[in-house]
C-alpha cells in the first residue's frame, strides 16, 4: 500500500519487516500459518522499497538473499524503555529453597517453552515462571498453556513450573530482577525485546543463538548461548550458571551496561533519523513542474497547489 501511493509522488519508502515468511516456513513448516503468496509479496517489496531498516545483521543476510543489496540496507536493532527497565527497583518474593528462571513471551510453540520444561526435568531445587498468553483466568482454554502443562505433568515438574499467562507491563521488571536468570530459547527471533529487558535489569540471559539474539546477547559476556530446539543443551547450560553465582553476577553487569549503552530508544530514535535524514539527502532535489524520478508531476502539482491556498489565504 506505501509503495502504490508513494510511487506517483516521487516518495521514498523505507521499509521493516516483522519476520520474513522464507523464514518462517524454513523452521515451522506445516505450522506455518502465514498468508499464500506472502514470499512472492516480501519479494517485490524488497526489490522495490528504497530502503530497508533490518533488526539484526543476521536479518541482513537473509534479505540479501532473497534480492535485497546490501546499499540499500541498514541495521537498527529494536529497544528497551531503560527508565522502566532498570537494576534498581522492587523485586517480586519468591518461594524460598529454590532458585529461579524466567521465561517471558507469547505462548507458542516455536518460542521454545516446551524445551526450558523439558530442561528443568534435569535441574533441582529451580523453578520456573512462564509470563505470556492470555489471562491467568483464561489459561485453561489456551491450546498452548494446555500442551506445557500436560508436559510439566509428564515430566514430573508440574510443581515447579508456574504459568502466570499475560501480566502487567509494570509487573515485568519486578519479575525479572527477581530471577537468578532469563531464558529465551525461540527456534528463531527476528530480534527479541525479552533479553534486552532482562540485561537492562541486571539478570544475565540463555538464549538460542538464533536471529537477533546473536546481536543483543553476547555469548561468555552478557549471556550464554546454546542451541534452538536442544534441551539438554540448554539444561547444561543452566546447570552451569546456577552453580556459578559470582559469573551469574558478572554477566548481569555487563548485560545492563550494554542495554544502556546500545538499546535505549534515544539511540534507537537517533539511529531511525539518521537513516531516513540520510536517504532524502542522496535524493535530487525536486523542481517544481519537473518530472520526477518516481514518475509523473503529481509531487509538482500538489505543492503548487498548496502554495495557491497559502497565497489565497494571505490575501484574505
Amino acid at each position: 500500500a506505501a509503495l502504490a501511493a508513494a510511487r506517483p509522488l516521487g516518495i521514498p519508502v523505507v521499509q521493516t519487516f516483522h519476520a520474513l515468511g522464507i523464514v518462517k516456513q524454513r523452521h515451522q513448516g506445516a505450522k506455518d500459518t502465514s498468508p499464500q503468496g506472502r514470499l512472492d509479496e516480501e519479494r517485490t517489496i524488497i526489490s522495490r522499497a528504497h530502503h530497508i531498516i533490518a533488526t539484526c545483521s543476521d536479518e541482513v543476510n537473509e534479505l540479501v538473499e532473497l534480492g535485497a543489496s546490501p546499499r540499500r540496507t541498514t541495521v537498527v536493532p529494536c529497544g528497551v524503555d531503560l527508565d522502566l527497565f532498570r537494576t534498581d527497583g522492587p523485586r517480586e518474593e519468591r518461594p524460598p529453597g529454590l532458585r529461579r528462571i524466567v521465561a517471558i513471551g507469547r505462548l507458542v510453540e516455536r518460542k521454545g517453552v516446551g524445551d526450558v520444561i523439558e530442561a528443568l526435568a534435569e535441574l533441582p531445587d529451580v523453578e520456573l515462571v512462564v509470563a505470556g498468553g492470555p489471562p491467568a483466568a483464561e489459561l485453561a482454554g489456551d491450546p498452548e498453556a494446555g500442551r506445557l502443562a500436560a508436559l510439566a505433568r509428564k515430566l514430573r515438574v508440574a510443581s515447579r513450573v508456574d504459568l502466570r499467562g499475560g501480566i502487567a507491563r509494570a509487573d515485568v521488571p519486578p519479575l525479572l530482577r527477581s530471577a537468578d536468570l532469563a531464558v529465551c530459547v525461540p527456534w528463531y527471533e527476528p530480534f527479541g525485546i525479552v533479553p534486552l529487558e532482562a540485561m537492562a535489569c541486571g539478570v544475565p540471559v540463555v538464549a538460542s543463538a538464533v536471529g537477533g539474539l546473536l546481536d543483543s546477547v553476547v555469548d561468555g559476556d552478557t549471556g550464554i548461548h546454546v542451541p534452538a530446539r536442544s534441551p539438554r543443551a540448554l539444561a547444561a547450560a543452566l546447570l552451569e550458571l546456577l552453580r556459578d553465582e559470582d559469573r551469574r553476577r558478572r554477566l548481569g553487569e555487563a548485560g545492563a551496561a550494554r542495554a544502556r549503552r546500545l538499546y535505549g530508544w534515544d539511540r534507537v530514535g537517533a539511529a531511525t533519523l539518521a537513516t531516513y535524514r540520510g536517504i532524502l539527502a542522496r535524493r535530487r532535489p525536486v523542481v517544481l513542474g519537473e518530472r520526477t524520478r518516481g514518475g509523473g508531476r503529481a509531487l509538482a502539482r500538489v505543492a503548487n497547489a498548496t502554495m495557491s491556498r497559502k497565497a489565497a489565504q494571505h490575501g484574505r
